[in-house]
């Protein structure tokens, strides 16, 4: 890692800024909860009336640069956006997707036209974005996509084709930043390029995935052939290639780990009310170590989570991007682990009323699942992990 412990001893305790953003967040989700969160699932809509509010407040683009409209702030504040709206039942899961890899990849990398054209909906809420990256035979292999981009001779543009697979939330975005491949004019090797596909775009399709998970954000396979884009719809340099890439992956695993730890501490304070309150014999049930101590355990494991997404958001903010790609896959690692576990272990305390609506955590047993798998499995980021930490060999 580039920065010295002290440097990051010293981000850890958060700023005056940092706590106001945290209650001010709080008190909005607060005022929505979990309540209104389930019952916008239910009736098949979109938490539009949050996603404007958190918009119109700053939050949505609080890490994007002040000039197009943002807070000027970065991941850290970003994330403490995510986790605290979470920790109060009423995640946006778009804003992993949205402001944090979109508009990071546009505002770092992104021409004058592209960042007037989009950062301020980005960052006011009124524009969503959403990633498309994943395809049905590639996995987790980034290098085999197959979706690929030519140039067109008669335009000047280019021509897209390919698939892609559990894409969030493409019916209500009015763009996809779709990951591409182009082959290199002097080696002929394919490497990754960004594309802004508008939604009305001919030939753009998109099919919902059907998908037993209680959540807004819906899902989709993407279906591209010969997308006909201008010349300009190419984000950063062609060039560039993986640099790109990972400048939105990097966020897209921190938010990804606030989402888990915003998901567990919600499923833990609901257990703990619960516990202190629930009376059969002479106690609360919570005064009896077999429920008190794993409700702790995972207490403290969430805040081991927060302490290393906190490494990742600071590292990334203060530009160590090799640095932030190590600590932002073992935030999302930790942060599924803990938020999972917190989940569990909240049914399980609130026994059968932990299966009920009332209660709002029986959907998060499946919900708390999709840190552990998306946007990159946890057995990906233990190859990651001892890979280039440790040194060891690889078996692929």
């Amino acid at each position: 890692m580039s920065t010295d412990s002290g440097t990051f001893d010293r981000a850890l305790l958060e700023s005056d800024e940092r706590r106001a953003l945290r209650a001010a967040v709080g008190a909005l989700g607060h005022r929505y909860g979990r309540s209104y969160f389930t019952a916008t699932v239910r009736a098949g809509k979109q938490p539009d009336e949050l996603w404007q509010e958190a918009g119109r407040l700053g939050y949505l683009g609080v890490n994007l640069p002040e000039e197009y409209g943002g807070g000027g702030q970065g991941l850290a504040e970003l994330s403490i956006v995510l986790e605290e709206l979470g920790a109060a039942g009423s995640p946006l899961l778009l804003m992993v997707v949205s402001p944090a890899i979109c508009g990071t990849v546009i505002a770092r990398f992104g021409t004058e036209a592209q960042k007037q054209r989009w950062l301020p909906g980005l960052a006011d809420g009124s524009l969503r974005m959403a990633f498309g990256i994943t395809e049905p035979d590639a996995g987790s292999n980034s290098h085999r996509l197959t979706t690929t981009a030519r140039r067109d001779p008669s335009t000047g543009g280019w021509l897209l084709t390919g698939r892609k697979v559990f894409v969030s939330g493409v019916d209500i975005a009015d763009a996809t930043l779709i990951v591409g491949r182009t082959a290199d004019a002097r080696t002929g090797r394919l490497k990754p390029c960004l594309f802004v596909v508008e939604r009305e775009t001919p030939g753009f399709e998109f099919r919902q995935i059907d998908m037993e998970l209680a959540a807004p954000e819906k899902q989709f396979q993407l279906f591209l052939d010969d997308v006909a884009l201008p010349a300009d719809s190419l984000v950063g340099d062609e060039d560039a290639g993986l640099l790109q890439l990972f400048a939105g992956l990097n966020p897209e695993r921190v938010m990804t780990a606030a989402f888990s730890i915003g998901m567990g501490r919600f499923a833990i304070s609901r257990a703990v009310e619960y516990a202190r309150t629930r009376q059969v014999w002479q106690a609360p049930i919570g005064a009896h170590q077999a429920i008190a101590h794993p409700l702790a355990q995972a207490h403290i494991e969430l805040e081991l989570a927060r302490l290393m997404m906190q490494k990742a958001a600071h590292l990334y903010d203060a530009g160590d991007d090799m640095g932030a790609g190590e600590a932002a896959n073992m935030a999302k690692y930790a942060a599924a682990e803990a938020g999972a576990k917190a989940v569990d272990q909240a049914v399980h305390t609130l026994g059968g009323n932990g299966l009920t609506a009332e209660y709002g955590l029986a959907t998060l047993l499946t919900a708390s699942r999709v840190g552990r798998i998306a946007p990159v499995s946890r057995e990906m980021i233990l190859n990651f992990v001892s890979h280039h930490t440790l040194g060891l060999p690889k078996s692929y």
